[in-house]
């Protein structure tokens, strides 16, 4: 079995990989203590020379770092049980007996680990419901073939009866299940927040402060369930107010601390008010259900967050390429009319030049003729002033960064687009018309994205009457209020647009063009809709073909 496919966006956290054997041995010392020491805290029994115990918080422990850093750690299981059984259980079984109960635990949970490691690939993060039942699946099934084996090995002692082995196997299977489910992915997760490679979900400043309050609430709740000796059970229910509310509040890391707190504080006053082993497994059986809740809700949780996360990244990548795609299609635009806007700066500086050098000669003749000269160098600035303007308006059209909202004149904004086509339209012999525009509202937006879909559309119908050799082209640029708001349409006389054509015309990729993208209509449509208006083909027919988009009222703002 295979990982299964990913989002975009969505990395998964890899187990790491086995540390250095002097770590690994350091490591495996302090598991045997601490596996030994929760046993002796947790509330362990026994039963006819049988371990009883519906709570295992030192599998988990081992067990999470069998996950983490390999199966090599089941040798701390295996010795920590042994020493368990001798030490804090007081066990009369045989010594066969005691290494074979060992044998069986430590080879059982190594081989749930090894399998969830190389097999399942297991994200050690648990953020989605795959990982989190992949987890529970195999510790469920993990902990039947324990209770089994064991159950197994201990009817070969002539001592114990079938009875006492099936009395002991049902809290020795919640135990071991529980205390995965409880502990295991708390120490995963605090394990990869330690490393750098993870983060908290749903965190706050306060969250130092939100972790007293509901484990308060949660001791509050099991004091009332447990105070009166256990008529209080009924009321189990109350726990999973602060459970779920943690889950939700913070994700699956709030569910694993609040489940964590629930669980030691159950286990804290079930010693404090003597409860035996039958009262703590029905009450571990209830725990489990509440464990499995809470570790589902905090899931379901977190995947939606990490979700919404992916789709806020893929939002921003998306705005990052289409303004690529923007800025990509200005430059397009603009080596199209390259030679004609080179002829359009030439033009006039050539001219200043030859009006500068007249005024020169003017001044050095025996008679300087001070007028005429004078003349001559207003007319050169003049002239120098016209291909400042050409290029000022291509730098401003070239320009880089983001897009840049502000208030601008619609009826400048079309002038400085029309100047940009002008020079290729008069090159390619097409005339280019602009109605008389009446007073209009500025507009609100990109100035330079507006004047790129102008251009575009312009462009658009310049290369279609060329490609149709068609006499006397000429291409009008109209605006006209409407109730609304304003729309601004591009008409041409050339061949028009078929109608299959015409249905794709905004989708990428459609172009009717030998070497064209079929990029610009769309990049077109997603610059107005930003500005909230749209853009479409209002005719097709030939000898009038209008493009229109528009600028709704509320991105535009009356003159003052």
């Amino acid at each position: 079995m295979t990982a299964p496919d990913r989002q975009p966006g969505e990395r998964a956290t890899a187990l790491p990989e086995p540390a250095s054997w002097p770590v690994q041995v350091t490591l495996g010392l302090a598991l045997v203590v601490l596996f030994v020491a929760l046993e002796w805290l947790s509330a362990l029994h026994e039963f006819m020379s049988v371990p009883i115990t519906p709570w295992n918080p030192g599998l988990g422990v081992v067990f999470s770092f069998m996950l983490l850093w390999g199966p090599v750690y089941g040798l701390s299981l295996f010795a920590g049980v042994i020493i368990a059984e001798l030490v804090v259980v007081g066990t009369t079984l045989q010594w066969s007996l005691i290494i074979g109960l060992a044998a069986i635990i430590a080879l059982v949970y190594s081989a749930a680990a090894l399998m969830m490691r190389r097999v399942l690939r297991l994200d050690a993060n648990l953020h989605r419901l795959r990982d989190l039942f992949l987890l529970l699946a195999v510790t469920v099934a993990a902990a039947i073939i324990t209770s089994a084996l064991v159950a197994a090995l201990l009817l070969v002692d002539d001592r114990i009866a079938i009875d006492n082995v099936l009395t002991a196997a049902t809290p020795l299977l919640i135990g071991d299940i529980i205390g995965i489910a409880v502990i295991t992915p708390l120490i995963l997760r605090l394990s990869l927040l330690l490393q750098g490679r993870a983060s908290l979900t749903g965190h706050s400043r306060w969250l130092f402060v939100e972790i007293l309050l509901f484990a308060a609430v949660i001791c509050a709740a099991l004091w009332v369930i447990l105070g009166d000796g256990g008529s209080g059970l009924r009321y189990f229910y109350l726990l999973f107010v602060p459970v779920v509310l943690a889950a939700v509040r913070a994700g699956f890391d709030g569910a694993c601390i609040a489940l964590a707190v629930t669980q030691f504080a159950l286990v804290g006053l079930m010693h404090y008010f003597g409860y035996d082993a039958q009262a703590f497994t029905e009450m571990q059986t209830l725990m489990l259900v509440l464990t499995a809740t809470g570790l589902v809700v905090g899931a379901v949780v977190s995947e939606r967050q990490n979700a919404t996360q992916r789709v806020r990244i893929a939002e921003q990548r998306l705005r990052e390429k289409e303004a690529e795609a923007t800025q990509a299609a200005r430059f397009s635009l603009v080596s199209g009319m390259a030679a004609a806007l080179a002829h359009e700066i030439n033009q006039p500086m050539t001219a200043a030049r030859a009006l500068a050098r007249s005024a020169q000669h003017l001044l050095e003749s025996g008679a300087p003729d001070l007028p005429r000269a004078g003349g001559n160098l207003a007319n050169a600035i003049t002239q120098i002033d016209h291909a400042s303007a050409v290029i000022r308006r291509m730098r401003e059209f070239l320009r880089r960064g983001r897009p840049q909202v502000s208030t601008f004149d619609i009826a400048e904004m079309l002038q400085d687009a029309v100047a940009l086509a002008r020079p290729e339209a008069s090159s390619r012999g097409i005339a280019l018309v602009v109605s008389p525009i009446d007073p209009l509202p500025l507009a609100h937006g990109d100035r330079v994205q507006l004047q790129q879909v102008v251009l575009n559309l312009v462009k658009n119908a310049m290369e279609s009457l060329t490609a149709a050799n068609t006499e006397q082209g000429e291409i009008s640029i109209a605006v006209t209020r409407t109730p609304r708001g304003v729309d601004i349409a591009v008409t041409d006389n050339g061949p028009g647009i078929t109608p299959e054509l015409a249905t794709t015309l905004f989708e990428p990729l459609t172009t009717s063009k030998h070497e064209g993208l079929g990029l610009g209509l769309p990049i077109c449509q997603t610059i107005v809709e930003s500005h909230g208006g749209r853009i479409w083909l209002e005719s097709g027919e030939a000898g009038q073909t209008q493009f229109r988009f528009s600028l709704p009222l509320d991105v535009a703002h009356e003159q003052q």
